[in-house]
């Protein structure tokens, strides 16, 4: 295990007497240099100490992690929030590609986070991460507005409504943007369905998901969607009445 330089942020003690216990126990490479229960005495703990790695409860006694974060940008460690349920919050995790652990924290989860986040920083990645993070979680809607999308060369920060499509190559995605653009990325269409169908998307098919804004007509004797750049999709039977329902209730 690689020595990591650890700070745990969280308002409340127990939990942060939890996560000690539990760091020492799984991974005892990890030094806790400091421990915090605010945004400022957070803040001035990081100064201080300049962590590897940041545990980071998302309520922070009547402010946010976010609050924090935006104190501290450009954001030079790897950060792991910890927090309850909140699917708001985890939808925003997943757009941003940025770590997260539920409360009550599982060992196995909290090891394979730090092992993760023991490997070198991209500043310019996690920069394009925070960022990510702090728009979605900053926007009036409770609908995140960006995603990151990471090939081996390039990292992506994309608008959702700037995605008219995504279709399934093997293990990878392809994403068809609407400035005829296409990005090819590591990760299974399942995924991304499970990511981006809260957000307007629909799983038309095994093989297809797409953005409900772009469906220009549905062909129901052929079995197919037409979109607004003239791409045709196959539907799937057995959502072909989900999709009709769905796209009624939109127009209501």
């Amino acid at each position: 295990m690689e020595s990591l330089k650890l700070i745990i942020v969280d308002d409340e003690k127990r939990v942060r007497t939890s996560l000690r216990h539990l760091i020492t126990m799984y991974y005892p490479s990890a030094e806790i240099v400091a421990e915090a229960g605010d945004v400022e005495e957070a803040y001035s703990e990081i100064i201080k100490h300049s962590p590897d790695v940041v545990l980071l409860d998302i309520q922070l006694s009547g402010r946010t992690g976010f609050d924090l974060l935006r104190k501290l940008v450009p954001v030079n460690f790897k950060l792991i929030f910890i927090t309850a349920f909140d699917q708001y919050a985890i939808q925003a995790f997943k757009f941003s590609a940025i770590d997260y652990l539920l409360k009550p924290v599982n060992p196995e989860d909290l090891v394979s986070a730090l092992h993760k986040a023991s490997t070198l920083i991209d500043k310019k990645d996690l920069s394009l991460k925070i960022d990510t993070l702090l728009n979605n979680m900053g926007s009036n809607s409770l609908e995140p507005k960006k995603i990151l999308l990471k090939t081996q060369e390039t990292v992506y920060l994309v608008n959702l409504s700037d995605i008219i499509r995504c279709e399934a190559d093997r293990n990878y995605t392809r994403f068809y943007l609407a400035d005829n653009k296409t990005i090819l990325v590591s990760g299974s269409l399942i995924e991304y369905d499970d990511t981006l169908t809260p957000s307007g998307f629909f799983r038309a098919h095994h093989s297809h998901l797409i953005n409900l804004n772009f469906i220009s007509k549905i062909e129901k004797h052929k079995m197919q969607v037409v979109l607004k750049d003239n791409s045709v999709i196959p539907l799937a039977n057995r959502k072909k009445d989900a999709l009709i329902q769905f796209l009624e209730k939109s127009v209501k």
